[in-house]
Formats: structure tokens, sequence, C-alpha cells
């Protein structure tokens, strides 16, 4: 199921390590309007979860999402969903501005909500859940894939909190993603409703800055969006660009764009740098360019020498299975809440701060 070279369809595939018994845990999986809905249950299903029920409005969609997984139950309705005290969670991934008010809907419904990023497109929508989350004390938590789901960006965390590059000064992130114009949907190029490009895959990147940093709060230096190359569909961003400044003092920058040329034989040939006081990591994540088919490449540079490492099958997606465990034991392993919030904050904010570049045409 893993489309190495279709960002949108692309549902990373680990190893079964259960963390609760059959049955244990159901949940269901709603609004398929992104591809990232099968990483999503892939993640939770290896980590124990059963999967209950189905629903979208899209008979299409859904029996394209059955064939996937045929165990599933089809709902007649979202609210059969609601109503069934055997579901814990709701992953879903629909379009981005209806991302918050379902999230808010199945927290009032007394279960727990894992979404798609990016998980808002206005700070109301943020607002509005950090309300029903503190009334219900259900959890809000979003697939920041290009972390959670990469076993090198895993890997990445464990070496920086560990100390094996010193005190973290400045994280580097680069986005890039193949457009693959004609198979996307309307709203894709509505603005809209999919927040803009900072704060869609945008997102990605200032959770990672958070997480490698350690600031629990940032500043936008600088933010810039424009559309280079699709004048056809002027609600498009293609490339956008920002600057952070960490209340711990560190800083970021971040490039994400929809420029991935088709000779690249993935979607996306993300990076991150993770610069240190005694060293650095590069992060290689989905294809290690001229070089092999393997992606997950970790670089780590520090005064002992050079290291090249390929974790990809070592390390594994541990997040599913502490979202779990937190869902049923009230805890934050896996992430605070005030990070996942924080993270959507500084894609909005950043969105809205960003300068509109107008190219020559």
């Amino acid at each position: 199921m893993a489309q190495i070279s279709d960002g949108m369809n692309y549902a990373p595939q680990g190893k079964p390590n259960p963390v609760v018994k059959p049955g244990e845990f159901g949940f269901a999986a709603a609004y398929l309007e992104h591809g990232h809905i099968h990483g999503q249950c892939n993640g939770l299903i290896e980590a124990g979860a059963t999967l209950q029920w189905v629903y979208d409005a899209d008979p299409a969609k859904v029996a394209a999402f059955r064939k996937a997984y045929p165990q599933v139950q089809v709902a007649r309705s979202f609210d059969e969903i609601l109503a069934d005290p055997a579901v814990h969670l709701v992953a879903a991934a629909a379009v981005p501005c209806d991302r918050g008010p379902i999230g808010v809907r199945v927290m009032r419904a007394g279960k727990d909500y894992f979404t798609d990023k990016t998980p808002f497109t206005t700070l109301a929508q943020l607002a509005e859940a950090q309300r029903t989350v503190a009334a219900t004390g259900r959890k809000y938590m979003v697939y920041y894939s290009e972390r959670l789901h990469v076993e090198c960006a895993m890997h990445a965390g464990d070496l920086v909190h560990g100390g094996a590059i010193g005190r973290v000064i400045q994280v580097l992130g680069l986005g890039p993603h193949r457009l693959n114009k004609p198979s996307r949907p309307a709203w894709f190029f509505d603005k809209a409703r999919y927040g803009g490009i900072l704060c869609d895959i945008g997102s990605h990147q200032f959770e990672q800055f958070l997480f490698y940093s350690g600031a629990t709060d940032a500043t936008v230096a600088h933010a810039a969006v424009g559309n280079f190359a699709n004048p056809d569909t002027p609600g498009l961003e293609d490339f956008g660009e920002a600057s952070l400044i960490g209340d711990n003092g560190t800083s970021n920058y971040i490039r994400v764009d929809w420029f991935t040329p088709d000779g690249l034989r993935t979607w996306g040939d993300g990076r991150t740098v993770i610069l240190g006081t005694k060293g650095y990591i590069e992060l290689r994540k989905y294809v290690d360019v001229g070089r092999g088919d393997a992606g997950d490449n970790l670089v780590l540079v520090d005064d002992r020498g050079e290291q090249l490492m390929n974790v990809a099958g070592r390390v594994g997606f541990r997040f599913f299975g502490e979202l779990i465990l937190d869902c049923l034991n009230r805890t934050e392993r896996a992430m605070t809440q005030a990070h996942a919030f924080k993270a959507a904050e500084l894609c909005l904010k950043a969105q809205a701060a960003a300068r509109v570049l107008t190219p020559a045409r």
C-alpha cells in the first residue's frame, strides 16, 4: 500500500507490535478525503487496535477502503460511529477545513480524535478545539506523518534527546512534494479549504522543529508563499518558506513546495538537518538520491567521526502503540496535547504572516 511515487497515497507499513489484546481498543475511520487515512489505520492496526467501522458519504471511497480493510463494517452515518461505545478513537482525513469541526463533534461524543495533518485551517477552529479538550478531557491528536511514520526521524529524536549532538541550535526542514495535479481533488486548489501551503504541508516541518529543538513556543520571523508554475489554479500555493525563533533561542527554517521532478523515484526528497553544539544530524527520509533505493537514512557527524546509518526496519513506529495506551490510560507519552496544538498554531500564524511572492511570468 505504500505508494512511493505518490505522496497523497503514501501509507507506510511496519511490523506488528501490539500493545493491546484483540478487541480491547476499537477505532473507526471516517472522512476518507486523503490517502493518509491508510497510514493512520496501518499504524493503529499494527499496534493492536481493532478497526470496527468506516464512514464516508462517497460509496466509491468506502468501497476502495474496504478492499484494503475487508474486515471493517460500513456505518450508515457518522452518528452511528459516535453512538458505539466500543469505539475509543476516530481516525479521519477530511478536507482540511472540516477537520476541526469534526474533531469537536468526536470529542463531545466522548471519544478521542486522530486527524490527518493539517489539523486546522483557522485560529478560530484551533481555539474551539482547545476549549473542547478542556471541557471534555478527550484527545485531539494529529498524524504528523513526516516524523511519526519515518523511522530515521524517530531515531533522530532518540539521538538528539540523548545528547548525541549537544544542545540544538537550529533545525532546517525541507518538504518537497510531487504535485500529481490531474489526480488532485477540487479542494486541493481552494486555499480556503486546504489552508495554504505553510498551513498544510508546512505543519510537518513546524512540528519537527518543536520536537527536535525542545522549544515550546516560537515567533515567526519571516514567511513567504507563491504560485510560480500553476497560473491555471490560482488558489494553489506551490512554494512556501518560513523562519521561526524558538522561545529557547533555537532557530528554524523550512521550505515546502510542489516541485518534485518526475525523474525522482519517490514523491519527495524530504530532508531535515539538526545542528547542535557538538555535531549535526541529517535525515534523508525517503530516498538517497543517486545511491540506491533505500530511504530512512541518517547521517551523524560529531567529534568522533562520520556515521551513515540506514535504519529501515530497525526502529519501528512506536507512536501508534503509545497513542493507544495514552487513550486507555489518559497519559501523554505519544505526544502532549500542548505540542500538537502549538505546531498547529505556528503553521496558522506563519500562513497568516506570509508575504506573497509574485514571480515574473
